[in-house]
């Protein structure tokens, strides 16, 4: 299925409902765990919050994408934004009443993060459809941009905002701008895609969400390309994820800085991210994408090593390093999904991407608990400096590896694994 030749219109009308929707959800995000912050003050609660946000989308994750790639993505988005407006209202409710407990609010977040996983594997598998091929790098290069915005913005506002109205007022505003998501939805078509076997028999094509969920697990071993730069994100999240949650403690103990010079580094890695997502989205990359997701690995892993190596004196060679890894962020990771939405088939999508970010997100908490005691034996750099390794060893190994710098041509000549011929013997 091709997308319209005016697709700029549709796409961009429903682009623009989602990043309000975000914006909103960012905020409440924030003012949940800052109420919990002075309210409890505890550790355990904040990593509590954290965990309900994080589990559907480790846990559920690859679910998820299943019954994304069978079920109707419009409706999904409809749902799904409804569904997170409703949870706002319901516990904005309970804020007004003053009988908002702190197990209400896991359970909203938890809601809430598990509507957002099929929102946002619905929006992803749908791009490649409304998206022509050719656009889709610099479409990546746009959302690239849109996140290093928000996560510029959307700390400093939400602060702002808690300090004029109540939380529940933040949770209204996260229903409206949920309500920009939606309304689109009900006028724009969102592409289905098209099933490959159409004239299999009713019975023929009933298979489970098992059978589903195991097509898209033998699709990823199967294409041995996929499954190397899979495990290649993997080890990104294992090391970079964890060191950057360290960043705090190394302003503070190794730079011996304040508050102001870690939002100096944050910042600097925030319009790192802005500049980059806005020259992928001029540029669009090299002609073939692996090319552009390995020179952008390569440029993440030397920003990191800046800040490994940066001496104690030196805080400006450690923004500079910031600015560097933000930048080279989309140029990684928008050529790598845009490579997903171009050669994945696109009822298969919603598999793939939610299988990327149960995997990749499961190991964000494992490389937190290995990155604590390493960093208390052997210094926060020492981390920056196996991450920042990591990445420049696996960009360079990358272009000695065919499978990898092939992978844009899809899975060469092996059929594409479908649904219906994974353990027959399930449907008899």
């Amino acid at each position: 299925m091709q997308p319209k030749l005016s697709w700029k219109k549709d796409f961009f009308t429903v682009w623009s409902g989602q990043a309000l929707s975000i914006l909103g959800s960012q905020l409440v995000q924030f003012a949940l765990i800052w109420f919990l912050t002075v309210k409890t003050g505890s550790a355990t609660v904040l990593a509590t919050a954290s965990l309900a946000g994080m589990l559907p989308g480790v846990v559920l994750g690859p679910f998820v994408g299943t019954l994304v790639d069978r079920w109707n993505r419009r409706k999904i988005m409809i749902i799904a934004d409804s569904i997170v407006a409703a949870a706002s209202i319901v516990l904005a409710l309970l804020f007004m009443l003053g009988v908002a407990e702190n197990w209400h609010i896991f359970l909203v977040m938890f809601i809430r993060s598990l509507a957002g996983c099929f929102h946002s594997n619905a929006m992803s598998a749908s791009t490649s459809l409304m998206v022509p091929n050719q656009h889709l790098t610099r479409i990546q290069g746009v959302n690239q941009m849109l996140n290093g915005g928000l996560n510029i913005v959307s700390a400093p506002l939400g602060a702002l905002l808690l300090g004029a109205i109540p939380v529940e007022g933040i949770l209204a505003i996260d229903v409206v701008t949920a309500a920009t998501a939606v309304l689109p939805l009900f006028f724009i078509p969102i592409p289905q895609p098209e099933r490959t076997h159409p004239s299999l028999t009713e019975m023929e094509t009933k298979v489970t969400i098992w059978q589903d969920f195991n097509a898209g697990i033998r699709y990823m071993i199967g294409w041995p390309g996929l499954l190397i730069a899979s495990l290649g994100t993997v080890m990104i999240n294992f090391t970079i994820i964890p060191a950057f949650s360290l960043l705090p403690l190394m302003v503070k103990n190794f730079f011996g800085g304040s508050a102001i010079q870690l939002g100096y580094v944050e910042s600097a890695m925030g319009i790192g991210t802005i500049v980059g997502g806005a020259l992928l989205g001029v540029w669009g990359g090299f002609p073939r994408k692996i090319v552009t997701a390995m020179v952008g690995l390569m440029g993440m892993g030397i920003g990191t090593l800046l800040l490994a190596l940066a001496p104690s004196f030196s805080l400006v060679l450690a923004i500079c390093g910031a600015f560097v890894v933000g930048l080279m962020s989309p140029i990684t990771m928008g050529p790598f999904f845009a490579i997903i939405q171009s050669s994945v088939e696109p009822e298969m999508q919603a598999r793939i991407f939610s299988l990327l970010g149960s995997i990749g997100g499961g190991m964000a908490p494992i490389g937190l608990m290995v990155a604590g005691p390493v960093a208390d034996q052997a210094g926060i750099q020492a981390w920056f400096f196996l991450g920042g390794g990591l990445c420049v060893v696996m960009a360079v190994a990358a272009f000695f590896v065919p499978v990898i710098m092939n992978i844009e041509n899809g899975r060469g000549s092996q059929a594409p694994v479908r649904s219906a011929e994974i353990e027959p013997a399930f449907s008899k």
